[in-house]
């Protein structure tokens, strides 16, 4: 689907520009006109990191008028593998003003707007309003989530990309014209299900791979040429060097951007929304986590389960695991109900996808049940693992 240019020409090319980009010059369907149209655009990009340093470089060597770096984290030694717009004089300085040195190698001529600082509910609007175009290239769910519905709220397109190991994915989301993040993911993944590029690693060039797709994106978008990845999520096997273009619709039934929506503003808390948990949880899990399978294997062999439910009273009316008793985690957390919880039994917490059982279990153990375990993937890994007839929600 064709799109009209997202912004105006500017008035017009300095001499300097012209000799720049002339190759940009010479192909009719950019031309002078779109090339005043990409002087003319404000872009910002979200992350300086793997899918932020080629996707500022060449949007910088594009002639992209001014280009926004949002980014508060610094240069990492371990960076340098994929994050090519840092070099090894930048370690340990802002990665955003590491990044507005490279531009300014690349091409002195466009406008670098340093936002040091992270995004978050408070500023994200202010500073999305600023930009005509929003490029994310976050590797968090919970920024990913909070990116998509400021732009919905903000009417801004932005252009997405994904990396892990060796896969990736893109894709144009603009509510005025086709779906946004959350018709493709309606809800995060469970905590734990879906490891970070730290835990799992990438492949450095992967991330040049994603990172052009997400340019070629903006240059189409800013100049209304080809057709943009709206309505489509590109997904790129590095191994078998395969593209594949899945359709993606507009849900009737999304949360923010359907019919009847039930976001109409910025969540209050991103990282709960996506089951971000405390160091303490963190810490209190490791060795102390269970599977769906591994708790129906305990109670078929006998084993004295003390199986707690932490979740509240609505949900448990929703669907329970047989056996359970209901305990929330509010009352765990507050001490309130530590001494119903056996001393000589074996505890086992559990909630909807095991971030509200860690925090329990993290009160637990510093109250003296080492023993206790929680289960990871919580009811709807026993939902999906050992008893698909019991309602899901």
């Amino acid at each position: 689907m064709a799109l009209p240019p997202l912004v105006e020409p500017a008035a017009e090319l300095s001499v300097d520009e012209i000799r720049r980009y002339s190759r940009h010059l010479i192909i009719p369907d950019v031309g002078m006109d779109g090339q005043k149209r990409l002087k003319n655009a404000k872009v910002l990009a979200v992350g300086a990191g793997g899918l932020g340093s080629p996707t500022l470089m060449y949007l910088a060597a594009a002639g992209v008028g001014t280009l926004g770096i949002i980014d508060f984290d610094t240069v990492d030694e371990s960076n340098l593998q994929r994050q090519i717009i840092h070099g090894v004089s930048d370690v340990g300085t802002p990665k955003a003003e590491s990044a507005a040195r490279s531009i300014a190698e690349i091409n002195p001529l466009v406008n670098v707007v340093i936002h040091n600082t992270a995004l978050d509910r408070d500023n994200v609007k202010e500073i999305f309003s600023q930009y005509d175009l929003i490029v994310d290239g976050t590797d968090n769910f919970a920024t990913r989530y909070m990116v998509n519905d400021a732009a919905v709220l903000l009417g801004k397109p932005y252009v997405w990309g994904s990396i892990y190991r060796f896969d990736g994915q893109a894709s144009v989301f603009w509510e005025e014209h086709g779906p946004c993040y959350r018709c493709l993911y309606p809800e995060p993944p469970p905590p734990g299900m879906v490891p970070s590029c730290a835990e799992g690693g990438v492949l450095g060039v992967l991330c040049a791979s994603i990172g052009s797709i997400q340019v070629n994106e903006a240059i189409k978008l800013i100049t209304g040429i080809g057709e943009p990845l709206v309505g489509r999520l590109m997904v790129y096997d590095a191994l078998e060097m395969e593209y594949r273009r899945i359709k993606v619709r507009k849900d009737p039934n999304c949360a923010l951007c359907g019919e009847n929506p039930t976001v109409t503003d910025l969540l209050e808390d991103y990282e709960d929304f996506c089951g971000a948990v405390s160091e303490e949880a963190q810490e209190a899990v490791t060795g102390s986590t269970i599977t769906a399978r591994e708790l129906k294997e305990w109670q078929d062999s006998g084993k004295d389960v003390f199986l707690v439910d932490v979740r509240e009273p609505a949900e448990w009316e929703i669907n329970r695991i047989p056996g359970a008793v209901l305990i929330p985690k509010g009352e765990v957390l507050s001490g309130e109900a530590l001494s119903r919880f056996p001393q000589d039994r074996q505890i086992v917490l559990h909630c909807k996808s095991g971030v509200r059982s860690a925090e329990a279990l993290a009160a637990l153990k510093a109250a003296g049940f080492k023993d206790a375990v929680h289960v990871q993937g919580g009811i709807v890994s026993w939902v999906n693992t050992v008893d698909p007839s019991l309602p899901s929600y």
